[in-house]
């Protein structure tokens, strides 16, 4: 959101911040304001949020803090939001960047289940991860969800059970049907169809015109038509910031020529009758007496069907499938852990089939929490919502952990990898890359067949690309070229759980995002990655 900060911070302390419709409102401004460091952490505005919290909906509240992905809050605005639900904690935990102390002196207030966030994390130093660990095993300690659990899975057996049988009873609560993926395909559609409703209501809320008046540095100070707190203080001088409300380039250049501009197209975030996308025209304004420029009176309208100027929204699928495994990766870890706990006898002594049925339900949910990663992937990529930061990454040693982390696999399915010697670095987000080679390596290996070996070479293409071969699996054969993509194997129990077909796809998508492509052939996939530097250099020699 393009702003002028001097006094906006209070500008929105000074309205109306206490009403059913002004908390939320307030709330969101807040956040954001504090959360992207355009306004220091004000004592006085975080004791506001914490005061209107109770006014402001969860959704509003779950929206803030995902806006906040890829931001820097600081440290008394995470600790504010970590206290919150954990769907509101949840985005800003996984991704907040704080320091060492800062974590450790945030860890003692926040739930079980945002530590658990925290768990996840593999950015964290030793001292915090200590820290985490410290808490012992009360984090796993599953609440009652009984009641809960009977409605997410009706034919559940959730009869009571004796002392004796407490074990395999928590161990109840973690039956895989509660995780079937048609469920969690039901649940998001269930979701879309709510989600679509409200949007009717609240576009039939919102208001049609507006009129304006800016000072001489272009920011609207006076509004008409509409709520006042999205509006005032957006700029014609400034475009404003990708996520955030913006003004296309048209009133920007009128400004400073200091001339009249007609329909440039400017975007309101958030849920008030001001929200969404707008037609604005204006002309400056000069003082009779002096000739001094004032500023601009203008209005502004809404689009007509042929006029829109939305920027491309991302699916609700894919905005749904995000909040769904936000909500499923915490009691997935909780499950894991408890199993864990009772499969090592921490609880105290197991009989032998509950500690068997523990490792069970541990393998499987650590199954499903990559499932669960791998659908948070694919939504992050549809919705234009994936980080991602330069780096150089080895090819040779990271592919080398891989295969060591698939030894196991291998072993089950008799086969092997062969990998090549060759020293060579690709361009791209290191932990993006791993999770690419991982992903796809793990789909063929779950496809080979005993005594079947794949090898893995590299070649530099161009001074522009790295070609990564791998040989295709025989029993994928049978699916010519590209086909290979669309099938679906969910009745082979060694394959992936969500299909060989979701995870090549998958791969594809995120080599795509990286710069990179996905080819495949009769005998061979080859990945294509982005040339580092030396890469170039090298080929350019050659």
């Amino acid at each position: 959101m393009a702003l002028r900060f001097d006094d906006t911070l209070e500008t929105v302390l000074g309205g109306d911040v206490r009403s059913a419709t002004g908390a939320p409102l307030a709330w969101r401004q807040l956040v954001d304001l504090i959360g992207r460091g355009r306004v220091p952490s004000d004592d006085h505005a975080l004791a506001v949020l914490g005061e209107i919290r109770p006014l402001v909906p969860i959704d509003v509240r779950i929206a803030s803090a995902r806006a906040l992905e890829g931001a820097r809050p600081p440290a008394p605005l995470v600790e504010l939001l970590a206290a919150d639900d954990l769907r509101v904690a949840l985005p800003v935990l996984r991704t907040a960047r704080l320091d060492e102390a800062a974590w450790i002196a945030l860890l003692p207030s926040l739930a079980p289940g945002a530590r658990h966030v925290l768990r996840n994390r593999r950015d964290l130093s030793p001292a915090v991860t200590r820290a985490l660990e410290s808490f012992g095993p009360a984090d796993f300690v599953l609440p009652d969800h009984s009641a809960a659990l009977a409605e997410a899975v009706p034919n559940a057996d959730m009869g009571a059970a004796t002392d004796d049988d407490a074990p395999a009873a928590a161990l109840g609560d973690a039956s895989p049907g509660l995780f079937a993926v048609a469920d969690l395909m039901a649940r998001i559609e269930r979701y879309r169809q709510d989600r679509d409703a409200g949007d009717r209501v609240r576009a039939t809320e919102r208001a049609r015109s507006f009129r304006f008046e800016t000072d001489a540095s272009g920011v609207l100070r006076w509004v008409d038509g509409v709520s006042r707190a999205p509006v005032i203080g957006l700029s014609l001088d400034l475009q404003g910031l990708a996520g955030g409300s913006r003004l296309d380039g048209v009133a920007s250049g009128a400004f400073r020529r200091r001339a009249g501009f007609t329909n440039a197209r400017l975007t309101i975030q958030g849920e008030s009758d001001a929200g969404g996308d707008w037609l604005v025209s204006g002309l400056p304004v000069f003082d009779p007496v002096t000739g001094r420029f004032t500023g601009y009176r203008g209005s502004g309208r809404r689009p007509r069907a042929d006029e829109r100027a939305e920027p491309l929204r991302a699916p609700v699928e894919a905005d749904a499938l995000r909040q769904i495994v936000h909500e499923l990766r915490t009691p997935t870890n909780a499950i894991a852990g408890f199993a864990e706990m009772i499969e090592t006898e921490m609880l105290g002594p197991v009989p032998a089939p509950y500690r068997d049925r523990a490792a069970t339900i541990r393998a499987q949910a650590r199954e499903l929490l990559g499932a669960i990663d791998d659908l948070d992937l694919a939504a992050r990529i549809e919705s234009a919502a994936l980080s991602l930061a330069e780096g150089q990454v080895g090819l040779q040693p990271l592919l080398a952990g891989i295969v060591a982390d698939l030894g196991e696999l291998l072993a089950l399915r008799g086969s092997a990898i062969d990998l090549a010697d060759d020293v060579l670095f690709v361009s791209g987000d290191h932990r993006a890359v791993e999770r690419l080679l991982a992903r796809l390596l793990a789909t063929l290996v779950s496809a080979t067949a005993s005594g079947e070996r794949l090898r893995i070479r590299f070649a530099l293409e161009s001074e522009q690309r790295v070609a990564i071969l791998i040989d295709r699996p025989k029993a994928l054969g049978q699916y010519p070229g590209d086909s290979v993509l669309g099938i679906d194997d969910e009745q082979d129990e060694d394959g992936t759980l969500l299909g060989t077909g979701f995870a090549l796809r998958l791969v594809r998508n995120l080599a795509r995002e990286l710069g990179g492509s996905l080819r495949i052939a009769p005998d061979l996939l080859t990945l294509h990655l982005p040339a580092t530097a030396a890469a170039k250099e090298k080929a350019q020699r050659h």
